[in-house]
């Protein structure tokens, strides 16, 4: 097999992510990867050895991604409750983006691909379930400073602000006006402030 060129592998990945990102896995081609990484097929394939490999490792730099900057949200609020409110107002702002880059990836990648690649819809899954998992850690912080009540479960706080997300990021994509999000991820915001425990 041919040696890839010299090339940046940081770059490289983060091109391939917001290809597939904005056309999916089955509708990105080669000559589409190409483009975008600038690489020619033979070097591609050398150096990611295939589309599904570099599929699955553009994922997962989305994810670490997504999750470095939701745990940076949290790090910079006063209280892990506002940090997780916070970031229910930060997608407010991609309003005014590309609507190719509102919805989620990992939710994207299951649609496209359940069907059809159960390795790439199992990753995507993966990474799904450890954002999860992220979110229940704040809420357990929040437990653990007095803010939830003893008897809420943190777990299941983290599932329905995942499913809450998700469907914030439908709204974007579907192209709702921005005013709209906006209100809409502040209730988000309300809702999850109204869990502190009465002082």
């Amino acid at each position: 097999m041919p040696r890839a060129a010299n090339y940046d592998r940081e770059a490289a990945l983060d091109a391939a992510m917001d290809v597939f990102w904005r056309k999916g896995y089955h509708a990105t081609s080669l000559k589409d990867l190409e483009a975008a990484l600038a690489m020619k097929p033979g070097s591609i394939y050398a150096a990611f050895d295939s589309k599904e490999a570099l599929y699955l490792l553009a994922m997962e730099r989305y994810f670490e991604m997504s999750r470095a900057a939701f745990e940076a949200q949290v790090e910079k609020a006063d209280t892990p409750l506002a940090g997780l409110a916070a970031q229910f107002r930060s997608y407010a702002a991609l309003a005014g983006d590309g609507a190719s880059r509102k919805a989620c990836m990992l939710m994207k990648t299951i649609i496209d691909t359940s069907a059809t690649d159960p390795q790439i819809a199992e990753a995507s899954q993966r990474h799904l379930d450890e954002m999860c998992a992220a979110f229940a850690r704040v809420f357990e912080a929040a437990q653990a400073r007095g803010d939830l009540p003893a008897e809420a479960d943190p777990k299941r706080l983290a599932r329905r602000y995942q499913a809450n997300i998700s469907a914030l990021r439908v709204e974007l994509l579907r192209g709702t006006e921005p005013d709209q999000v906006a209100m809409l991820a502040d209730d988000m915001a309300h809702e999850v402030m109204q869990l502190s425990s009465p002082a």
